[in-house]
C-alpha cells in the first residue's frame, strides 16, 4: 500500500511539474511574440531598450548588440531547453505512448479541417492558415511602422548623404534605393524563422505537436518569400547604381559598415538553391536539387558578412539550433549500420532490415535518412521506418521503392546474381512525432497510393502491439490501398516482420481494401511471385541503431544547448572585452561589423562541437559497457524464396497470421476505390482519415473531409515532401 501511495505521489509530482513547465512555457513565448510585435514602434525603439540597456550595461563584454542577445536569442533558446526537459517527464511518465488520447477532446477538431486543398501552397488546415495570415500581419506590421511612419525620413536622408553628400537626387531613384531597404528588411524576419523547420531533433517543433516532416513545407514557404524578398532588395539597390552612375558600389566591402559584394555573392548562391529547390525540379531530378542545396553553407556565410551583427541575433535562435542538430547528425552519420537483411519483392520493392538496439523506441510515421557510400557518399534520403520498435525490438525496418537513379542502382546491387556478403549504410534517425493520438478515434481509415502504404504499415504494426494490452475496444483499422499490378499487392506481406514474436492479429479489428488499377483478373506468373530474403554476414565494426546521445536524449539535448550557449556567452565576453573593446571602446566605427559576425558565428560553432562532442563521448563511454555487437551469428548468408502469401492467395494457408490478415483483405480488379462512398459512408461518430500517396489522392481524400457532409471524418496529414 505504501509503495502504491509514493509511485502516486511520484505521478502526481510528476504531472504537477509538467503542467509548471507548461505554463512557464506559455509565459515566455508570450513574451518573444509581445517583442517582435513592439520591436517597430517608437516605445520599443526610444523607450524600453533604452532603459533595458541602462540597467543592464552589456556593451563592454558583448558590444552594442548585447540587448539583442539578450532579448532575442536567449528567450528562445531557453525555450528550447525547457521544452527538451517537458519531453523528457513526458517520454517518461510510465504511460502507454498510444494511450494518450482518449476522444473526448476533440473541441479544435474542425480548425485541423484542410480549408485550402489545391492550389501553390498545397493542403492547408485552418490553423495553418491562420498562422500564415499572422506572419504576414507581422510582416506588414514590421514594414509600415519601421520604414513607412518612423524611419522613413531618416532613411532618406542618410541613402543621400551617404551615397552623394547633397540632396539633388532625384525622388524616384530615392524611392527605390528606400524600397530596396525595406525588401532586405522584411526578408530577413523570413529567415529569423526559417531554420527551425529543418531542425529534425527539435524540442520546439514536438511542444506543438510537429515533426521536421510535417514541417518541411513550412520552409518552403518561408524559402519562397524570402528569395523573392532578397532579390527584390538586390535588384533595386543594383538599378538604383546603375540610374545615379555608382556602379562603384558593387564591388563595394566596407571596413565597418555593409559588405555589398557579400551580399551579392549570397543572393547569387541563393538563386542557385531557390532554382533547384521548385517542385518539378526536386521531384523530377532529387540529385540537383540535393548537391544545390549544400550551398546554405556558403549562403549563411556570406549571408553573415552582409548584414553585420545588428540582424545576427535576430537570426541566430533558429540557426543555433539548427547547427546543434546537424553535428549531432553528423556524428550520428559516422558509424556503420548493421544491415541483417533485405527482403525482395516482385514489384520492385525493398525491405532493409538493420539491427537495432533494444533501448531505442520510436512511433509509428518515423523516418529515417539512408545512406549508401557505395552509390553516393553525399547522398542521403528519407524512407518511412516500417517497422514497430516494441513488435521488433531489435530490428528496424524501411521499404524502398525502384523508382530513383538511387533506388534503382541499389535494386541492381542487392538482385546481383552474385550474392552480396555484406552492404555498407550509414543513418540519421529515427525522427518521429512525440506521441500518437490514433486511439481517440471510433475508426481510422487509411487511404495509400502505391508505395504509400509503408507509413501505414507501421500504424498497423502498433495496434497489433497493443491488442492484447487494451482495456477498451480498439478502433475499427480499413486500409484502402490501390495498386497498378497485382504484383504490387506482395507489399501487403510486409505487415508481418520477418522475424521476432508471432503476431497476434485477432486482438484488431482490420479490413484491408486492395484494388488493382490495371488489371481486370488475377494474373500468377510463377517466375514473380517470390519474396527473395538476403541475410548478411556480420561484422565487429557494424554498430545497431541507436540515439546518438542514448535513452535520454531529450535531458542531453537540453544539456548541449544550454551548456554550449553558457561557453559561448563567456568566449564572446572574454572576446570583446580583451580584443575588440581596446579597438574601437564599442565606437562601432573602428572594428569592421562583419568581423564581429564572423568572429561570433565561429565562437558558437566551436561551443557547439565542443558541448557536443563531449555528451557523445559521454554517453558512447556509457554504451561500452553494453554488447553492441550484433548477435545474429547464426544466420550467416543464405537465400529464401518464400512465396508470396497475398500474391497467390489460393494457396494453402499454413500460418495463422497471414490466415488472418488474407482473410481480412479483399481485391479489386479493374477499377480504383470511390473514396468518396467509402469515406462519407463510414460508421463511427469520429472517423479518422490519413492519406499517402500521389499528390492527386492526397487533394481527393481532403477535399472530401472538408466538404460540409464529412462532419465526422477527421483529416490526418501525412506528408513527404522530399
Amino acid at each position: 500500500m505504501d509503495l502504491a501511495k509514493e509511485g502516486s505521489i511520484s505521478k502526481q509530482a510528476r504531472w504537477a511539474i509538467l503542467a509548471a513547465v507548461r505554463l512557464l512555457l506559455g509565459l515566455v513565448f508570450l513574451g518573444v511574440l509581445l517583442v517582435w510585435i513592439l520591436r517597430p514602434t517608437n516605445l520599443w525603439t526610444e523607450k524600453w531598450v533604452v532603459k533595458i540597456s541602462t540597467r543592464v550595461d552589456l556593451t563592454t563584454y558583448f558590444g552594442s548588440q548585447g540587448t539583442n542577445l539578450l532579448i532575442f536569442t536567449f528567450p528562445v533558446l531557453f525555450i528550447a531547453v525547457l521544452g527538451c526537459v517537458y519531453l523528457h517527464l513526458g517520454d517518461n511518465g510510465g504511460e502507454y505512448k498510444g494511450s494518450y488520447s482518449n476522444g473526448k477532446n476533440r473541441g479544435l477538431s474542425s480548425w485541423t479541417k484542410p480549408v485550402l486543398v489545391k492550389g501553390p501552397l498545397g493542403i492547408v488546415s485552418a490553423v495553418e492558415l491562420a498562422f500564415l495570415f499572422m506572419f504576414v500581419a507581422l510582416l506588414i506590421w514590421s514594414l509600415s511602422t519601421t520604414c513607412l511612419t518612423i524611419r522613413f525620413s531618416d532613411i532618406h536622408k542618410a541613402i543621400v548623404l551617404h551615397h552623394h553628400g547633397h540632396d539633388n537626387d532625384k525622388v524616384w531613384e530615392s524611392k527605390l534605393s528606400s524600397a530596396g531597404f525595406y525588401f532586405g528588411f522584411i526578408g530577413n524576419i523570413c529567415w529569423v524563422f526559417l531554420f527551425f523547420p529543418v531542425t529534425r531533433a527539435s524540442s520546439i517543433l514536438q511542444l506543438v505537436g510537429l515533426t521536421s516532416e510535417a514541417s518541411i513545407k513550412y520552409h518552403i514557404w518561408l524559402g519562397h518569400m524570402s528569395m523573392v524578398l532578397f532579390t527584390a532588395h538586390g535588384l533595386c539597390y543594383t538599378l538604383y547604381w546603375v540610374v545615379t552612375n555608382d556602379l562603384g558600389e558593387l564591388l563595394k566591402w566596407d571596413k565597418v559598415g555593409v559588405s555589398n559584394v557579400a551580399g551579392e555573392l549570397a543572393l547569387l548562391l541563393g538563386i542557385a538553391m531557390w532554382a533547384g529547390a521548385f517542385p518539378r525540379i526536386r521531384r523530377r531530378m532529387f540529385e540537383l536539387f540535393f548537391y544545390s542545396h549544400q550551398l546554405y553553407i556558403l549562403f549563411v556565410l556570406f549571408y553573415i558578412l552582409h548584414i553585420g551583427l545588428e540582424y545576427f541575433y535576430l537570426i541566430l535562435p533558429g540557426f543555433y539550433l539548427f547547427l546543434i542538430d546537424r553535428y549531432l547528425r553528423f556524428l550520428q552519420s559516422r558509424k556503420m549500420i548493421g544491415l541483417v537483411s533485405a527482403r525482395l519483392l516482385p514489384c520492385e520493392t525493398i525491405e532493409l532490415n538493420f539491427s537495432k538496439s533494444p533501448g531505442l523506441t520510436y512511433n509509428p510515421t518515423s523516418m529515417v535518412f539512408i545512406n549508401v557510400p557505395s552509390i553516393s557518399s553525399l547522398q542521403w534520403h528519407p524512407f518511412t521506418v516500417s517497422s514497430n520498435s516494441n513488435l521488433e525490438p531489435d530490428r528496424l525496418s524501411v521499404i524502398i521503392k525502384k523508382e530513383g537513379d538511387w533506388s534503382q542502382k541499389l535494386c541492381q546491387m542487392l538482385s546481383s546474381p552474385v550474392p552480396m556478403d555484406r552492404l555498407d549504410v550509414s543513418i540519421e534517425g529515427p525522427y518521429g512525432p512525440a506521441s500518437v493520438h490514433f486511439l481517440r478515434y471510433d475508426r481510422l481509415v487509411l487511404v495509400s497510393g502505391g508505395s504509400g502504404i509503408t507509413p501505414f504499415i507501421s500504424i498497423i504494426k502498433e495496434f497489433i502491439f497493443m491488442g492484447p494490452t487494451l482495456t477498451s475496444t480498439p478502433p475499427t483499422i480499413v486500409l484502402i490501398s490501390a495498386f497498378k499490378t497485382s504484383t504490387d499487392l506482395t507489399m501487403l506481406d510486409l505487415l508481418l516482420p520477418i522475424a521476432g514474436p508471432t503476431c497476434d492479429t485477432s486482438h484488431i479489428q482490420l479490413q484491408i481494401e486492395a484494388f488493382i488499377t490495371q488489371e481486370k483478373d488475377p494474373t500468377i506468373d510463377n517466375n514473380k511471385n517470390q519474396l527473395q530474403t538476403i541475410w548478411f554476414k556480420p561484422s565487429p565494426s557494424d554498430m545497431p541503431i541507436k540515439s546518438i546521445m542514448g535513452p535520454n536524449s531529450w535531458l542531453w539535448l537540453g544539456a548541449v544547448i544550454s551548456t554550449s550557449f553558457i561557453m559561448f556567452l563567456i568566449l564572446l565576453g572574454i572576446t570583446t572585452r580583451y580584443y575588440i573593446y581596446p579597438i574601437d571602446h564599442n565606437t562601432n566605427n573602428v572594428y569592421s561589423d562583419s568581423a564581429r559576425a564572423l568572429l561570433s558565428m565561429s565562437l558558437a560553432c566551436v561551443c557547439i562541437i565542443a558541448a557536443a562532442s563531449g555528451a557523445v563521448l559521454w554517453n558512447k563511454k556509457q554504451d561500452a559497457k553494453e554488447v553492441n555487437q550484433i548477435q545474429n551469428m547464426d544466420v550467416g548468408t543464405s537465400t529464401s524464396l518464400p512465396s508470396s502469401w497475398f500474391y497467390s492467395m489460393d494457396r494453402e494457408l499454413e500460418s495463422l497470421p497471414h490466415q488472418s490478415l488474407v482473410q481480412a483483405t479483399k481485391v479489386h480488379f479493374g477499377a480504383r476505390p470511390n473514396l468518396k462512398n467509402m469515406l462519407l459512408e463510414s460508421k463511427g461518430s469520429s472517423v479518422g482519415v490519413m492519406v499517402s500517396g500521389p499528390t492527386e489522392m492526397r487533394h481527393e481524400v481532403a477535399a472530401i473531409c472538408s466538404s460540409g457532409v464529412g462532419n465526422h471524418l477527421h483529416f490526418e496529414a501525412i506528408s513527404f515532401n522530399w
